[in-house]
This record gives C-alpha cells, structure tokens and sequence, in this order.
C-alpha cells in the first residue's frame, strides 16, 4: 500500500481524494491486524464447577505489615489507618508501642486488630483477595470458634497486629489453627495458608517452631520442632521478603512518607516486627561508589550509631526528647530505647537465620508468586564527600559519579517496588544460574511472577485464577 501512495506521487496523480482514500484503506487493514484484545481470565467461567465442591480444607490468609485495622480498646479511636483525613494528615505516633525499661518488651497495647484493610482512597489492598475467595472459589468467611457447616468451604482471616514481634503473630496462628481443628472436631485436620509480604514469614517460622521463641539465643537450628508441617497441606507466598527488604531499611532511616505527613522512625522502631524485614546477614546489603560491597553489620548497633540512622539521627532524638517535660525521664527514655533498638536488632538477626536453616525434616512445599517487572531497591551506597560518608538510596542521589559504574543495576533489581525478585526467591544473588547460597534453605515447588506492585498483588486476576487452581487441585503432590 505504501509503494502504490510513493507510485501515485512520482506519477503526479496524488491528489488529496486518492490520499483520503488510501488512509482509510490504511486506517482498515491495520486495524485488521492490530485489533488484539487485552482478555483476562474469566474466574466465574473457570470455576463454577467448583463451587459446589465442599470437602476442602479451610484456608487461612495472612495480611502483611499494615494489613489489619487497628482500634483503641479504650478510646474506641480507630488507630490505623483511621479516617481518610488521618491517614492523609497524621503521623501516627500514638501507634507507636511503649517500652518496658525492665523486660526492653513493648508494654501492652490498647490497640488490637479487628478488621482486615481492604482498601483505603480507592486504592484496593485486601478487598479483591477476599472477594475472589468467597465468590469465585465458594468459601465462607468463617471466625474462629463458630460452628462450622460440613457441606460449606470455610476461609479465615488471620487478624493480628502488625507492629508486635513476628514469633508472637506465629504463636497467635498456632493457636488459631488449633481452635480451627477444634471447630471442625478433627484433630488431624490440614489447612491451606495465603500468606502475603511479611505474614509469609510468619507462617514460615509457624512451619518450622510452632509456639516456640526459639529466638531469644543462638540455639534455634536444635529447636525445630517442624510443628506447623503437621497442620499445613499447601502453602502459597505472595510477595514475601523471605531474604529481607531494603525498602524497610530505608524507612527506618528516612520514616514512611504518607499522605502529606510522615510516620516518623521513632515510630517504626518501637515496632519489632519491622526489624525482622531488614536484608539477611548474607546479602550484599551496602556497596561503595566503585560498586565493591562493604564489609558492614546491619545487625550491630554501632553501624546505625555510626552513620546516626534512625532514633541515633540528631534530629529524631531531639524529636523524642521533646516529647517529655522532664530532662531527666526524656534521657532516661532515649537510653532505654537505644537498648531496646539494640535488642530488636540480635532478635532480627537471629530470626532471619532461624527461617534459613537446613530442617532435619521435609519442609511443605511452597508455592511463590511476586512482581517482576518493577526496579525494586536491592543495596545502598556509600559515597565518600569531603572526607564525609553519604548515604546513597536511588541511583540519580551519587554526586560524584565512577565511570564505567552502571548505579542503576548496581542499586536496584527487578521486584514489585518492596521485595525483590531475589529476595522473594530466598536467592542472595538475582541469576538463577549460580546456585543459592549453602546456607538457605527455602523449600519452593513453583514460582510465578507478575508485573504487579507489592500492594496491590493480591488484586492481581492471574494471581487470583493460579491461588485457585492451586487450592482446589486434588492432582497436586502432597
């Protein structure tokens, strides 16, 4: 068609209805060959043959950090997220726990979990997951303690607080799950997890301890029980940070931007279980201006003194401090919440290590999803100024660029924004063909990926189509 229009004008017989013709030839023949439609998987099509199928084992979805509603028990004040006002507008810090000087525990909060955060400003976060749930795969939202309906598919929500230290949340899931067999009076029941970011590692340590805190010193590795194994038939991850994120590394040095406010990091670091999503000792977490790693501890308290990151930053102890009337109880206070950060770092350290050690039994299989399309933060650099070392988080922040140094590949991996690629793998280096390291262990069957953000990965319909094909399949290996 093309030749015919340049033929027309060497010939000098193009004129502007020859021309218009053509166009629409043009504007014809291309939408014959273009016309591709975007199709998504038609859930209802796909499964309501199995609606009426009711001898399945319950499941039991775990939220991630942030992922439950959380209220005053005696202000009956809505603490997160609140109204949208407040989730655009505060900075949250009555959510942040107090400390007990003598235990170095968070004392007992008054805000507890009720509901699941669907979705906030239009922005969905749970409401499609459960959605899918009940009316696609024929589930019944069902609470722990209820009668249960043999001739009904039952899902539960796993409602716990995010802030508190994950073992704790793994202790309340044994616990739930043992409830759950008691509902169904079968002492030998099998649930199926849907765990998402960090409650994957919640059920992962459920897996392998059970109601154990094992944590509290170095002899975890004889301390595994496999407890959970006996009680799980299927296991599905989303987007769990199994080797860490340096996205949680990063708001505690910077605090958590929301809204036209900020969650400040004192606020992040009376919470234990953010700790526990900082990068595993074994990743190459910190790297120079030349792209050479560093030799540095994330776990030791001196780094973060050195380089005055979170509650050890100049301006956020003068925060903290200013909190207080009395000089005396506000030093008293920020010396005890250096030991209780410096606590919450070992106890980090060793839950990582707890999760990567080799089991002396089969592990379920677990069966992965997570984004792959989004450049994620994978490392932090180092850049030495003026006889001044500089923190660096994204690529365009180094100053004094090295020739011949890539800091787009070298700072960022492919990931969902939050997790990488690697690290949802539990791989300490991003290609598949050098082997993981010899000291973690992850036990994954299949791994599926998405070009999908970390928050709304749940929402995902290949998502939702595969997490139902993996719960009702019976042809699966056990």
């Amino acid at each position: 068609m093309l030749r015919l229009i340049f033929r027309a004008i060497k010939k000098g017989i193009f004129n502007k209805y020859i021309f218009i013709s053509l166009v629409v030839c043009l504007a014809f023949i291309a939408g014959i060959f273009s016309n591709k439609k975007v199709f998504a998987p038609d859930l209802h099509r796909l499964y309501m043959e199995s609606m009426m199928v009711t001898d399945q084992p319950p499941v039991i979805f775990v939220h991630g950090v942030l992922g439950s509603r959380l209220k005053d028990t005696k202000s009956k004040e809505d603490i997160w997220p609140g109204a949208i006002s407040r989730l655009f507008s505060h900075d949250y810090s009555d959510a942040a726990y107090e400390i007990n000087p003598n235990t170095l525990e968070p004392k007992q909060s008054n805000a507890v979990p009720y509901d699941i955060f669907d979705g906030a400003a239009g922005q969905d976060f749970y409401g499609k997951i459960v959605h899918t749930l009940s009316e696609i795969g024929g589930y019944k939202l069902t609470k722990i303690g209820q009668k249960v309906n043999p001739k009904q598919k039952h899902y539960y929500v796993f409602l716990y607080d995010w802030r508190q230290d994950n073992v704790k949340s793994a202790i309340d899931l044994a616990d739930v799950i043992e409830q759950i067999r008691i509902d169904y009076n079968n002492p030998n029941l099998k649930v199926d997890i849907v765990a998402h970011s960090m409650g994957g590692l919640i059920t992962r340590y459920y897996i392998r301890y059970g109601r154990q805190d094992v944590i509290g010193d170095n002899d975890f590795d004889k301390k595994v029980t496999m407890y959970g194994a006996e009680r799980i038939r299927r296991v599905i991850l989303l987007g769990t940070p199994n080797l860490g994120s340096i996205r949680s590394l990063s708001l505690f040095i910077t605090g958590l931007d929301i809204g036209v406010n900020q969650i400040g990091t004192e606020t992040l670091a009376s919470m234990p279980s953010l700790y526990q999503l900082f990068p595993h000792a074994l990743n190459n977490w910190i790297v120079t201006s030349e792209g050479k790693p560093l030799d540095r501890d994330l776990y030791d308290v001196n780094i973060w003194k050195s380089f005055k990151w979170s509650i050890f930053d100049p301006k956020v102890r003068q925060r903290v401090l200013d909190k207080y009337d009395d000089k005396a109880k506000a030093e008293q206070h920020l010396a005890t919440f250096e030991r209780y950060f410096e606590r919450n770092l070992e106890r980090a350290r060793r839950f990582a290590w707890s999760l990567s050690i080799a089991t002396p039994k089969p592990e379920p299989k677990l069966i992965v999803f997570g984004g792959g399309c989004t450049l994620t933060p994978a490392r932090i650099l180092v850049e030495e100024v003026d006889g001044e070392s500089l923190i660096r988080m994204n690529p365009s922040d180094v100053s004094q660029p090295v020739a011949g140094v890539d800091y787009d590949a070298l700072l960022l991996e492919p990931g969902d924004g939050s997790v990488t690629k690697a690290s949802l793998l539990g791989r300490n280096v991003l290609d598949p063909s050098v082997q993981r390291h010899k000291y973690i262990h992850l036990p994954i069957e299949q791994s599926f990926f998405l070009c999908e953000s970390h928050e709304s990965l749940t929402g995902n319909l290949n998502f939702q189509d595969n997490l139902l094909n993996t719960l009702l399949s019976r042809d699966m290996i056990q």
